[in-house]
């Protein structure tokens, strides 16, 4: 059990070490005109190849969680069944949905987000950061039911300078942003439909405010004196967008391609369009690491996931093709708690057309 948790920390601390340098994620959010409802992401690491799996939770399933001291927090039982992708250990889910439709995932949020110490008197309540998301969507099928509950446990870091936010969304096309700012719980409505990382979420909805310039399409002829100015290209009304991949750039960029995309027909066009929307966002991996040579990219995958119709889809860095989990498909009370790679291979497939 030593040597477990010791590989198990090891493995945690060299990811959250570094978060700061090496985490870019980006997610947005999309509803269809059938009323599907999607939320999408992107995943970031750029120091070597993270482990990535996705995993089934059974209804029933018992679970605890970790604390700084070992497997010594909080115990619960699964009350509804989860689908969910992972990092690091199977427990670390990043991004998931259960079958009320209730879904939820991780950001990371580093140096403006901060819990409360560790008590170890208190280890039977609790919560990892990294299993927050495993707890909520095993517990709860509303966010008012997640609202009311939050303060019966006390969420800590398994690393020092680790901290994380999370979105969490409904069918309904609810979704809120959840950090804590110096112990403290704080419930944002998110409107907007996108989230990065640090600063917090108010600081990035203030900061939008610095880009009402801009608009969808070209912008128009303008006349000095008796020259006539003209966009060199079409987008150009979108011209001072930030290009570069800062949290408070990348939520600008996101919450201006969401909230121009068009409208689409049904979930699975949602979907797509959630997936074409997130290439803008892929990391090249030398400008997180330029000492890193082995991976195509530094966003090592991208996920998309249909509240309505308990889907979820991705893709990866190694193998572009999308590919889908269906919770109508599994019997959560004969599931299996199980976790199974993202990729089986890493190795893209090519299509041989001639």
């Amino acid at each position: 059990m030593r040597k477990f948790m010791t590989g198990l920390f090891l493995a945690t601390a060299s990811m959250l070490g570094a978060s700061h340098l090496s985490v870019a994620c980006t997610g947005i959010s999309l509803t269809s005109r059938d009323g599907s409802y999607v939320q999408a992401r992107t995943i970031e690491w750029a120091y070597s190849p993270l482990k990535s799996e996705y995993v089934i939770i059974p209804r029933n399933e018992p679970l605890r969680s970790y604390t700084p001291k070992g497997l010594n927090g909080l115990e619960f039982t699964s009350r509804y069944g989860v689908v969910g992708l992972a990092v690091v250990q199977r427990e670390f889910i990043a991004e998931g949905i259960n079958e009320m439709g209730l879904s939820a995932g991780l950001f990371f949020f580093p140096r403006y987000g901060s819990y409360k110490p560790y008590d170890e008197q208190r280890a039977d309540v609790t919560l990892a950061d990294l299993q927050v998301v495993e707890w909520l969507l095993t517990q709860f099928a509303t966010i008012d039911e997640l609202i009311a509950s939050i303060d019966k446990v006390d969420i800590v870091s398994l690393e020092a300078t680790s901290v994380v936010h999370w979105r969490i969304g409904e069918p309904s096309g609810r979704q809120v942003v959840m950090e804590i700012v110096d112990g403290v719980v704080h419930f944002y409505e998110n409107e907007i439909g996108v989230l990065t990382n640090a600063p917090g979420f108010e600081w990035q909805m203030a900061n939008l405010e610095n880009y009402v310039n801009l608009r969808a399409g070209s912008a128009p002829n303008l006349t000095l004196g008796s020259v006539t100015l003209q966009p060199l290209g079409g987008s150009s009304a979108m011209l001072g967008l930030p290009g570069d991949f800062t949290p408070p750039s990348r939520f600008v960029r996101a919450a201006f391609f969401r909230n121009t995309a068009p409208i689409q027909p049904t979930g699975k066009d949602t979907v797509l369009q959630c997936f074409h929307l997130l290439n803008n966002f892929d990391v090249p991996i030398a400008i997180e690491n330029p000492d890193e040579h082995s991976m195509p990219s530094a966003t090592q995958w991208t996920s998309a996931i249909d509240l309505k119709a308990r889907k979820v889809y991705y893709k990866t860095a190694y193998n572009n093709t999308i590919r889908c989990i269906d919770l109508n498909n599994i019997d959560f009370l004969k599931a299996k708690y199980d976790s199974y790679p993202l990729d089986t291979t890493t190795t893209q497939p090519i299509e041989q057309v001639i």
